[in-house]
């Protein structure tokens, strides 16, 4: 019977193997945990881990075991205290447990409880995301670099060497080498076969071509089976990897009308698209513009933490947007994205200033754009020229966020994948 012995190995963690097969046997319920678990911690944790639960009615599995009844001998190795035809008391209490712990509701099932990585938590959160209509418009040489195969050279590791091509190169020199020799050889046999048949075997023309025959025979003999200069190493180079070029433009409403509580719901759903970029893309930009009366990009920490006051002219955002994808990111190089997150609240007459920035210069060079409205008890003038634009182009998407659970809910739904 064949054997198979599996010597890959599992790292630091020996049930790294068994880790993977629960992963993969519970993942409906793993999935299911780690949605639940977002509503009730920050964006700004996602760096982490989480400790998430299962209940255990979700884990039991089909088991062989003996049925009841019957007459049955049991040995208990290492008892002591009981002999055969002893009988053992009732335990106190009633009705027995089975300890499988108690509960207020009397079910008796505890919940299984276990760590998941960051890596695998990400996983699972971000299994159903992607960025919609991804095309590479243009492959780019990036640092990140790969081995690739570069034929044969002389020189090389020895652990390279390749064997097949150093026999096919030792053979070809072995016949080219000894083609003259065995060229002289024949002619030398077929002229000792013409004076032997003619009886002159003994004479010093036929002993000086069996000297002849001896020494080309040795000097075929010579040439040696694999010489240094066959051998032959399997060369590999660096080759740059290519991978797509994307910028992502997140914009943000920092004016007087947007609350701390709104603030806070932007700020999480920015944080989750960065998230979510950084996993899906190694090689993308991120530009953050926020805005009131004034656009301005700033870097990371300045856009989550500036507070300002005053009224609201998001064309400003999106002229500025402009700006930049025309001095930066020309659209026949980069893919470019935008989400944008506001209250709603806009002056009436650069509403529909905003509209026509989208239909007419933003849409034509963007892949998607996103925009999210956060806690606006009726729709806005700004939602309403918004949702004129959504009717004309299909790179356009909205939606509403009323409380923190709706981040989630409403990231999938405007970054989740579509049917082919």
């Amino acid at each position: 019977m064949s054997q198979l012995v599996d010597r890959r190995l599992s790292g630091k963690n020996r049930s790294a193997v068994n880790r993977q097969r629960f992963l993969r046997r519970f993942k409906t319920q793993i999935r299911k945990a780690a949605a639940e678990a977002v509503s009730g911690r920050k964006v700004a944790d996602l760096e982490r881990g989480e400790k998430i639960s299962i209940p255990s009615k979700d884990l039991s599995e089909p088991i062989f075991h003996h049925g009841p009844g019957g007459r049955r001998n049991i040995v208990l190795p290492g008892n002591r205290e009981f002999v055969t035809g002893d009988r053992v008391d009732r335990p106190e209490g009633g009705a027995g447990g089975g300890g499988s712990g108690g509960s207020p509701d009397g079910e008796g099932m505890d919940d299984f409880v276990f760590e998941l990585s960051r890596e695998e938590f990400m996983e699972y959160f971000f299994q159903d995301l992607a960025l919609p209509d991804l095309v590479k418009k243009q492959l780019a040489a990036v640092p990140e670099v790969k081995k690739a195969r570069a034929g044969f050279v002389s020189q090389g590791n020895p652990s390279n060497l390749h064997v097949v091509r150093s026999m096919k190169q030792a053979i070809g020199r072995r016949l080219a080498m000894a083609a003259g020799p065995r060229d002289a050889l024949r002619e030398a046999e077929e002229a000792l076969a013409e004076l032997e048949a003619q009886g002159l075997g003994a004479s010093a023309e036929a002993d000086a071509l069996r000297e002849d025959i001896v020494a080309l025979k040795a000097r075929i003999a010579a040439v040696p089976f694999l010489d240094t200069w066959d051998l032959r190493y399997a060369n590999r180079v660096d080759q740059p990897t290519p991978s797509s070029q994307a910028v992502m433009f997140c914009l943000l409403d920092v004016s007087g009308s947007m609350d701390e509580n709104r603030k806070n719901i932007a700020k999480r759903f920015f944080m989750l698209l960065y998230l979510f970029l950084t996993k899906n893309y190694e090689r993308i930009d991120v530009v953050f513009i926020r805005h009131h009366t004034v656009a301005k990009e700033v870097e990371e920490e300045e856009f989550f933490s500036s507070r300002e006051s005053g009224g609201t002219v998001v064309s400003s955002a999106l002229d500025l947007m402009h700006e930049i994808i025309l001095a930066r990111y020309p659209s026949a190089s980069w893919n470019i994205y935008a989400a944008q997150a506001s209250d709603g609240d806009n002056w009436e007459d650069d509403s529909p200033r905003c509209r026509e920035l989208l239909t007419q210069k933003i849409l034509p060079l963007v892949q998607y754009f996103a925009y999210v409205e956060i806690e606006a008890e009726e729709p806005q003038s700004l939602w309403h020229e918004y949702a004129q634009v959504k009717a004309m182009s299909p790179r356009f998407a909205m939606q509403r966020i009323l409380t923190l659970e709706d981040i989630y809910p409403v990231f999938r739904e405007l970054f989740q994948k579509k049917a082919a």
